[in-house]
């Protein structure tokens, strides 16, 4: 069966998504100053859709125990590439994130699950893959899911091309919180894309106790004009900034990308 996510970015250098431009750059230098709060000295970490393989580097470096897992071929290709000129080991392999079943049972200390959701459309396919999840997460883990908001979606796309500003499209997203490639007016693949409420329910119905939730980035992409034209000075100025806002609830509902975290 063919699967068009994996076709998506098979087809799309994820590679430079986080790298190359300020608008981008955001997201990471604000992810990883959060995780790095919360994920303890020598853990075991899990990222079950490192795409290729930035925030499995960043935490590689830094002294966890990692292994990186894409559904994509090519992802995996270039972190194992990468990997030749590290002085670390990283256990590899392309694997859906909604069968975990070569990993046992409270295996890792950390699961970054942060691509995987929103790529799931039905909810039998987002419930297998947080079950996975907090299966083999240890007892006090943590879970780290990523999203993308259901009512920031559609600014972000009409303001990037005007074929997008469809009242249909617009109540498509907000009613269902679904888009499928098969749609007419499709910008992307299969996508699912939800909100705050809606994942603190999930994580509390998983028995997971919320321990943080912060917007990766902001509206930064979508004004990714003007924060592009800023230098090292203006761009740290607003990482500050964004840090200081990220768990507001009114940023968490107008962010490009989104985090919940919780313990198991």
């Amino acid at each position: 069966m063919k699967n068009y996510v994996v076709e998506s970015y098979e087809n799309y250098k994820e590679e430079d998504r986080l790298t190359t431009n300020n608008a981008r750059r955001i997201e990471f230098v604000n992810t990883v100053k959060v995780l790095d709060e919360h994920i303890q000295k020598n853990s075991k970490i899990l990222d079950c859709a490192a795409g290729t393989g930035i925030y499995a580097f960043y935490f590689a470096g830094k002294g966890h125990d990692v292994t990186a897992t894409d559904i994509t071929p090519r992802h995996i290709d270039i972190i194992n590439q990468n990997l030749v000129d590290k002085q670390y080991n990283m256990k590899t392999a392309v694997l859906d994130a909604t069968d975990l079943s070569v990993f046992a049972d409270e295996s890792f200390d950390v699961v970054l699950n942060m691509g995987p959701f929103y790529h799931l459309i039905s909810e039998e396919q987002r419930t297998r893959c947080m079950n996975e999840c907090i299966r083999v997460l240890k007892k006090n883990g943590i879970l780290v899911t990523a999203y993308i908001p259901r009512f920031y979606v559609f600014q972000y796309v009409a303001m990037s091309n005007r074929k997008y500003i469809d009242s249909t499209l617009a109540k498509q997203l907000i009613e269902t919180g679904v888009l499928k490639h098969s749609d007419e007016k499709c910008f992307w693949t299969d996508t699912y894309y939800s909100y705050k409420e809606e994942m603190e329910q999930l994580y509390l119905s998983k028995n997971l106790k919320i321990i943080d939730h912060f917007a990766q980035d902001g509206m930064a992409p979508l004004l990714s004009q003007q924060v592009d034209q800023w230098n090292e000075s203006e761009f740290d100025v607003w990482c500050r900034y964004h840090y200081s806002v990220c768990r507001e609830q009114s940023i968490l509902g107008a962010s490009n990308h989104v985090i919940i975290i919780g313990e198991k």
